[in-house]
């Protein structure tokens, strides 16, 4: 089996302003004291699953450039321009078609190919647990027709994440792996919801990670959302004339065809309709950085709970 990882970094910079530009969403920001950025995080934790040139960015023709000049040793081939933006829901499935179109070079099928999609605008760490999480998630989703994502275990009642819902409490005593049946996904909650999930046992937070055989993947979609699903394979087909165009901007029958896809997230278009999905829980610890406030979460804060970085005058 060929594992490859797809990491969605887009972005419009607004999340971050004005230390954020549309140049240079928060993916590119040098948060950490040792000047790495999200993004290269990401790609560091996906390089302990797979060969660095096994993993693909999906991006607008704005952050192409920027992208390649950060990550040098990932195939410059590897960081795609999307057409047009249409939320997650195109975005895998065109990422679905590149994959089969390449790897169909070295004589590989969808159902050679074990999928990750990971985040670039999280903080994840320690990357030795990250990775204990995914390894046994990628041999389940490999033996068994299923779609797979990661739940965080909730540290407080947060209105500004999408949970999770399992059937069975999973045991947080142990920090060995536990994948149990996904009953349902949840928006996210107002105030007094999120105090009854953080209640609950049974809530996690959505991680944005997703796991699948790459053939159980096209054929959800196709039988779950059909609009989008069923051009999975006319996409492919397309790429097989030029399977490492890197700019899709360009390549007028993509074009065509995505500019008629709706603007639809993967949650909306696959994962809240389709059977048979699993949910691994966390070993990791996780936060999601959405906003200036997760910053005093994360990093150190003065005595007034100022999280201060750079040249600053309070």
């Amino acid at each position: 089996m060929e594992k490859v990882a797809i990491i969605m970094a887009g972005g419009s910079g607004n999340r971050f302003w004005p230390l954020s530009r549309i140049s240079k969403p928060k993916q590119l920001i040098k948060f950490e004291e040792d000047g790495t950025t999200l993004l290269e995080a990401a790609i560091q934790r996906a390089k302990t699953l797979m060969p660095v040139e096994n993993v693909f960015i999906i991006t607008n023709q704005y952050l192409q450039e920027p992208i390649r000049n950060l990550l040098p040793n990932l195939p410059e081939e590897n960081v795609i321009a999307e057409p047009l933006k249409r939320n997650t829901g195109p975005c895998l499935a065109l990422s679905s078609s590149i994959i089969s179109a390449r790897f169909e070079q070295k004589g590989l099928q969808p159902s050679d190919i074990l999928v990750s999609v990971l985040t670039a605008d999280q903080r994840i760490f320690p990357t030795e647990a990250f990775t204990k999480t995914v390894e046994p998630i990628l041999r389940f989703v490999q033996y068994n027709n299923v779609l797979a994502t990661i739940g965080i275990r909730p540290v407080r009642p947060e209105t500004g994440y999408g949970y999770i819902e399992v059937e069975d409490e999973f045991d947080y005593s142990t920090q060995n792996i536990q994948i149990k049946p996904l009953k349902s996904f949840h928006e996210k909650p107002n105030s007094d919801t999120a105090a009854k999930y953080f209640a609950s046992r049974k809530f996690l937070w959505n991680s944005g990670m997703f796991f699948w055989k790459l053939d159980v993947f096209n054929t959800k979609f196709l039988n779950y959302y059909p609009i989008i699903g069923e051009k999975i394979e006319l996409m492919t087909n397309i790429l097989k004339n030029n399977p490492y165009d890197s700019d899709l901007t360009r390549n007028k029958e993509i074009l065509n065809i995505y500019s008629n896809f709706p603007d639809i997230s993967i949650d909306y278009a696959l994962l809240e309709k389709a059977k048979k999905i699993v949910v691994a829980k966390a070993t990791f610890s996780w936060e999601d950085l959405g906003s200036y406030d997760a910053l005093p979460r994360i990093y150190p804060v003065d005595d007034a709970q100022n999280y201060i970085k750079g040249n600053t005058t309070l």
